[in-house]
């Protein structure tokens, strides 16, 4: 059961591509926060949405909010594909899946491969006070999500 709407969006730290340690509900304390948990880079249906939200983020930034992207990728492999696609919000590496677990969102099996797990594609939107104000998570990696419907709970 994944993290749901009115809940205290819960703490965490993980590393950057420059494996600098980033705790986004503090860093970013009196914004709203975009939490972008992605599958995997370069899986062709990461790429799309990050560079969505890449072309899109001069909008978010003018509602107040904050894009961070997520995943189990290493700080190297995020960090590439930061580089690749020009993207200019911060990338964090949950390696060890623990918040991927905290918000309930871990995937097994991705790509039909036993034993791998990585984070549901997932967008949480954290308001101002730390409260998550929207949730949205697929069962299917495959599937980008609402792009307008995550504006929409932004603004």
């Amino acid at each position: 059961m994944s993290v749901s709407v009115g809940a205290k969006a819960p703490q965490f730290t993980l590393v950057d591509t420059t494996k600098a340690p980033r705790t986004p509900m503090t860093e970013f304390a009196g914004k709203k926060i975009v939490l972008l948990f992605y599958p995997g880079v370069f899986t062709g249906v990461c790429d799309k949405e990050m560079c969505n939200f890449r072309d899109s983020l001069a909008s978010y930034n003018s509602l107040n909010a904050q894009v961070v992207g997520i995943s189990v990728d290493s700080p190297w492999a995020n960090k590439a594909f930061a580089q690749h696609y020009n993207l200019n919000f911060p990338l964090l590496s949950d390696f060890d899946r623990t918040v991927v677990k905290q918000y309930g969102i871990l995937f097994e099996g991705f790509g039909g491969v036993k034993g791998y797990t990585v984070a549901q594609r997932a967008v949480f939107v954290v308001d101002e006070k730390g409260a998550v104000s929207y949730a949205w998570v697929s069962e299917v990696p495959g599937v980008e999500p609402p792009y307008d419907e995550v504006r929409k709970a932004v603004a």
